[in-house]
């Protein structure tokens, strides 16, 4: 996994993830996240084109950190689902928690 990119457009931050996302990758993806909380960002959008694997730990970090900016009225954005990235969002859920664009 590789964060090709981080930009910030209009007080969001954008992040292009390139690879596989495992547990390691996941962790990483969360620290960079808080990270722009911690400086005061709350709007995030994450683009996963060029992700060919996500485990449910890759879940996991984005779901964490959708619920860090929710306290501060902000969200998580994913973007670019394709194969089988694709298909781990889409299981069956009570309640979808990231906005899927």
């Amino acid at each position: 996994m590789m964060v090709q990119d981080v930009t910030i457009v209009k007080d969001q931050v954008q992040v292009e993830i390139s690879g596989s996302i495992y547990k390691e990758e996941a962790g990483e993806i969360l620290e960079n996240i808080i990270g722009f909380i911690d400086k005061g960002y709350t709007s995030f959008l994450v683009d996963l084109s060029a992700v060919d694997y996500i485990d449910s730990s890759g879940l996991v970090a984005l779901i964490d950190a959708q619920n860090r900016v929710r306290v501060h009225d902000g969200g998580v954005v994913v973007k670019g689902l394709n194969g089988i990235v694709k298909d781990m969002f889409e299981l069956p859920h009570e309640e979808k928690v990231l906005a899927i664009e």
